[in-house]
């Protein structure tokens, strides 16, 4: 199947560099609200048989202009939340953020059992994203989900043959950005695109 990972569109906590990972989360800004809107057109050569998106207000508002385009209904999954802050939710010091993306980049790299301070496990966090992908292929053989970026990031570091887990860390998903994937859940993925650029089997550098 062909899998597309939407991060959602900007909102003032991206602005403002704090961890919002909790429900309902933050809505889009203005800017937000335009990269949700050139979506459709974004994707207008790529067939979606169906959409998933995060519970997680500001996905769900950049999932609507897709869905209303397609004729599609959103199916809404907690499980596409961002990965769990914990602790350190509402927090934009350089400590909470180093101590973030830390776990993050344990579980990025196999480290799974760890645990996200007053959180979740990396473990926790795929079991939730692969039980809506197997939802998602089950779904269609090209599926979109709106999703966030840590979560896009980490889980791809793990499924995907050919995507780095330095590739990773060098490269966010832009805001309204997409990561094409191509396999099926239990016989792996493998990236063909990141953020609109072509994705080989040995990563290329894109502009994060």
């Amino acid at each position: 199947m062909r899998l597309l990972w939407i991060r959602h569109g900007q909102t003032p906590a991206n602005l403002a560099g704090l961890l919002d990972t909790a429900a309902p989360g933050e809505d889009l800004t203005a800017e937000g609200r335009r990269q949700a809107a050139a979506l459709p057109e974004l994707l207008a050569g790529e067939r979606i048989d169906a959409l998933f998106a995060s519970t997680l207000a500001r996905a769900v508002a950049t999932a609507e202009p897709l869905a209303s385009a397609r004729g599609l209904r959103p199916r809404l999954r907690d499980g596409l939340r961002e990965l769990a802050a914990g602790e350190l939710e509402g927090r934009g010091d350089a400590a909470a953020v180093g101590t973030y993306r830390r776990v993050a980049c344990d579980w990025a790299r196999g480290r799974t059992e760890v645990r996200m301070p007053g959180g979740e496990s990396g473990a926790e966090a795929l079991g939730r994203l692969d039980a809506v992908v197997a939802e998602a292929a089950a779904a269609g053989s090209a599926v979109a989900v709106v999703g966030h970026g840590s979560a896009i990031r980490v889980w791809t570091a793990v499924r995907a043959v050919n995507v780095s887990v330095e590739f990773v860390l060098a490269h966010e998903v832009p805001n309204g950005g997409v990561v094409a994937l191509e396999g099926e859940p239990g016989r792996g993925w493998r990236a063909v695109s990141w953020a609109g650029a072509p994705f080989g089997d040995a990563p290329v550098a894109v502009s994060g």
